[in-house]
């Protein structure tokens, strides 16, 4: 990921309406999951700033081990309180066969070239114990691609169908597959497909801050949907694609 990112992240994403709003479907999934199963070593696959392996951990207790390639993205960890942190390749993680009762890896395997996400996922199935838990968050349909996806080093997108295929072609067998960021789709169709290539508008980054009332709206939209998720239904389209799955 582009390394500028970083700092957005760290001064935007406990208060901007995405990050809050995708924190509470990730929960939504994750809740019913910790309850029922055993779950106590988890290994995070692009930690990035930290935030989400120190959720898990204060959430349920889980013994997280974060890892990036991004020096950078480690260093924002560390300062933010983060324990255990690995520098490593998600294509080749040091860690031995059936190390870990989890594996979450959110938005970063988009930033692998195309096809490498089999790699990725070997990877992904080899160090997991068998019935362990999978979880996984990624861009969604190439249609949506914006001047931030440019911005942060965004190489591929995926669908639901693509990722339930790849899952289990790796021995992966699926539990949830939803789409999510759904009720803003038409939305973000027109500002990513109209609005910016009208406009010229620039490459940069999409974190930020917004007004107060319109960080609510759309984190109304967001939490809507995760009560739809918490309840069992998948969403059939959306701006990202989520997949709970275990390990065959």
């Amino acid at each position: 990921m582009n390394p500028g990112e970083y700092a957005n992240l760290s001064a935007a994403e406990e208060r901007m309406w995405w990050f809050r709003g995708m924190k509470e479907i990730l929960l939504r999934l994750l809740d019913p999951l910790a309850n029922q199963r055993r779950i106590r070593h988890v290994l995070e696959v692009g930690c990035g700033t930290g935030v989400t392996a120190r959720l898990l951990e204060r959430r349920y207790g889980w013994r997280v081990t974060p890892t990036d390639l991004s020096a950078e993205g480690l260093r924002h960890a560390h300062a933010n309180g983060c324990l255990r942190l690995v520098r490593c390749d998600a294509l080749r993680l040091p860690f031995p066969d059936h190390s870990f009762d989890a594996l979450v890896t959110l938005d970063m395997l988009v930033h692998l070239e195309p096809g490498l996400e089999k790699q990725a996922l070997v990877e992904f199935a080899r160090v997991l114990r068998p019935g362990g838990i999978f979880v996984l968050r990624a861009a969604a349909f190439q249609a949506l691609r914006s001047r931030h996806s440019t911005y942060v080093g965004e190489r591929q997108r995926y669908t639901r169908a693509r990722l339930r295929r790849e899952a289990a072609a790796h021995g992966l067998r699926i539990l949830r597959a939803s789409y999510a960021n759904s009720f803003l789709l038409p939305v973000a169709f027109l500002k990513f497909r109209v609005w910016e290539p009208l406009t010229s508008a620039p490459v940069a980054s999409g974190v930020g801050l917004g007004p107060r009332w319109l960080e609510a709206g759309l984190f109304a939209a967001l939490a809507a949907e995760a009560r739809l998720i918490g309840a069992g239904l998948d969403l059939p389209l959306g701006q990202s694609v989520l997949l709970v799955a275990e390990k065959e």
